[in-house]
């Protein structure tokens, strides 16, 4: 049975609290290894490896930071199909869509190359008598994140990039589901120049997430994880003085338009509502059609479309739609809260609750489910499935639609499917949602903007990656100069140079 510990001051280690969690092939159900889950002693001494290291890194310039970003974005491109093929292992996720979870990473390390102009302050010239003065972006220390299962590539990245090209040190507090792939990622960063004790990574389970909110070193932590857990880290966090940005859950609509192209809006929901088998906080789990027409065709189109997806492990070849959910309970909950849907009067269109594998029967596979006729008092509606489920509640109305959205908890991510500028031009000013699709399912911003959603979403005024991502991780400092007049030394022939 492998054994993953941890990663500190650039060694594999063994952990030591004598706490393991098992680590599942989804496919199989087979537990394939165990990792340690570390004591607050464990995340102490990786705290302090990263305290002694962090000075000296924040003293490079920010040309030489961004330089170990370009370097991690070709070992990024080398390593792909390994990185993806652990991830689909642990996680379940198709090759492709696994492939994806890298490169949308690898995006964000790209635009972190550019922290030389990222970090500029600003200057004022002559802002009293010989009086100069100017802003400094400095790093903020020792800084921490707390990732979820279903990007262990991705969001890692998102975080810890930007983090470090700021001149911060990290820890990375992965989950304990699919670990393996953000070892790697920081095993990849030191070889491409990254100083050992800059990136931490430390497994473990709540005693570590405490463990980071409570230590005094730490100065700021990122979390992408359930809103329950979200509220509960941005509150110990900043109760302790701590810069905190938090992502919770999600239930995001797409709302689509009499006149919108069927074909398109079928395409889109299928890819959106049953891709990664819906583990995604993008996903779009509730179709708003407007109109009992509008309604009746898009059922009409999407069901056949549901009954035939493929679903099988990431071994089965790049034709597979999606996999397997990532545990046993996430599976028993999911198919727990189709049977409510059932019992509360929901139309099941197409029922997935039997879906069997062959040679795959103790899987985490979950078949896909479509929903008619869901209500907003439904716990199908109200709730965060997280698997390959779609909801349809129908809307009488655009101005219907749009309170539907606007009246949920969460507040992550929607899409509006129309051919009429007027509508989408009112419906994204008028939405009180963080990320807004015109004709476009799945509205994730590229690296260079940033990412985050509204309300039960989001806790804390910053979003991830993108300027904000360079706001959270440093702060600003002011300097009033006056210089008396001296005398000037002579001159030098010889052309400066970085250190």
């Amino acid at each position: 049975m492998e054994q993953i510990g941890h990663y500190i001051n650039g060694e594999h280690v063994a952990g030591t609290s004598g706490r393991t969690a098992d680590v599942y092939n989804p496919a199989t159900g087979e537990v394939q290894a165990q990792v340690a889950l570390a004591s607050n002693d464990e995340m102490a001494k990786a705290v302090e490896i990263a305290k002694a290291a962090q000075p000296a890194w924040a003293a490079k310039n920010p040309q030489v930071r961004a330089r170990v970003m370009m370097k991690m974005v070709s070992l990024l491109h080398r390593d792909m199909d390994k990185l993806a093929e652990t991830l689909s292992r642990e996680h379940g996720k198709t090759f492709p869509d696994a492939k994806g979870d890298v490169i949308r990473g690898l995006e964000v390390v790209e635009y972190c190359i550019g922290a030389p102009q990222l970090l500029k302050g600003e200057f004022t010239d002559g802002a009293g008598p010989g009086i100069d003065m100017y802003s400094m972006k400095q790093a903020l220390g020792v800084t921490a994140g707390i990732t979820p299962f279903n990007f262990p590539a991705m969001i890692p990245m998102w975080m810890f990039a930007p983090a470090i090209a700021c001149g911060n040190a990290f820890i990375l507090k992965p989950s304990e589901r699919d670990p393996s792939v953000p070892m790697m990622l920081a095993a990849l960063m030191e070889e491409a120049g990254l100083p050992k004790g800059i990136i931490q990574v430390v497994n473990g389970d709540k005693e570590a997430v405490d463990a980071i909110l409570d230590n005094d070193v730490i100065q700021s932590v990122g979390f992408v994880g359930s809103t329950p857990i979200a509220e509960y880290i941005y509150g110990r966090g900043c109760s302790n003085g701590k810069r905190v940005q938090c992502f919770g859950g999600a239930k995001n609509h797409m709302i689509i338009m009499p006149d919108a192209d069927m074909d398109q809006a079928v395409d889109a929901l299928i890819g959106a509502g049953y891709g990664a088998a819906g583990e995604r906080c993008m996903a779009i789990s509730v179709a708003v059609p407007v109109g009992d027409e509008t309604a009746d065709r898009l059922i009409e189109k999407l069901a056949p479309r549901v009954e035939a997806l493929k679903i099988g492990p990431y071994t089965a070849g790049d034709d597979v739609d999606f996999g397997p959910v990532v545990t046993a309970a996430a599976k028993e909950n999911i198919l727990g809260l189709v049977e409510t849907g059932v019992k509360d009067g929901a139309d099941l269109v197409v029922d997935g609750r039997n879906f069997s594998l062959q040679g795959y029967e103790d899987g985490f596979f979950v078949g896909a489910c479509l929903f008619d006729n869901v209500t907003t008092d439904m716990d199908i509606y109200k709730k965060e499935i997280f698997g390959p489920v779609l909801s349809t509640v129908r809307a009488q109305s655009y101005e219907e639609a749009l309170g539907i959205a606007m009246d949920h908890e969460y507040g992550n991510g929607t899409a509006i499917f129309t051919r009429d500028g007027d509508t989408a031009r009112d419906f994204a000013n008028r939405i009180n949602i963080g990320m807004v699709g015109v004709n476009v399912p799945i509205p994730v911003p590229l690296a260079y903007h940033t990412f985050g959603g509204w309300k039960k979403s989001a806790f804390g005024d910053l979003n991830q990656h993108g300027p904000d991502a360079f706001k959270f991780y440093t702060r600003t400092k002011t300097v009033t100069s006056r210089w008396p007049s001296g005398t000037k030394e002579g001159a030098d022939f010889s052309i400066p140079t970085m250190e």
